[in-house]
């Protein structure tokens, strides 16, 4: 029996596709807010965010309790983040892919027409969007 055998010019060509996410592995913070002397609320989120996306992420934080009157939230702006004001909350924004720690600090002032004493429950709603 003779076998005869050619060489082959196939070519193969793979390709790998990774699928991009955002996946937020932690979003702590209390439940309920207790007032201070003044009848204010402070806490603090710890946000743990991992995305591969090239350009990076945006949290929005919006207000989502009519008894706060004004909100201010203070975090350590590292590594490229941005934190910008808006007329409903503020946005926070990653330029590259990574994971990411975030521990944002929130003051709440009550407004006037609410008692100085009481609990608030958690007013921020958390929103992630790809750039």
């Amino acid at each position: 029996m003779l076998v005869s055998l050619e060489k082959s010019s196939t070519e193969l060509e793979l390709r790998i596709i990774i699928p991009q996410f955002i996946r937020v592995l932690e979003n702590s913070h209390p439940v309920v807010l207790d007032a201070d002397a003044d009848g204010d609320w402070s806490a603090q989120q710890r946000l743990v965010v991992v995305s591969n996306m090239k350009r990076g992420f945006c949290v929005t934080l919006r207000m989502s309790a009519p008894e706060v009157d004004a909100w201010r939230l203070h975090t350590p702006q590292s590594g490229g983040i941005t934190l910008d004001a808006m007329h409903d909350g503020y946005r926070l924004c990653t330029p590259r892919p990574g994971r990411y720690t975030l521990v944002l600090q929130h003051e709440f002032e009550a407004t006037a027409q609410r008692s100085t004493t009481g609990a608030l429950r958690w007013p921020v709603r958390t929103d992630i969007t790809a750039l």
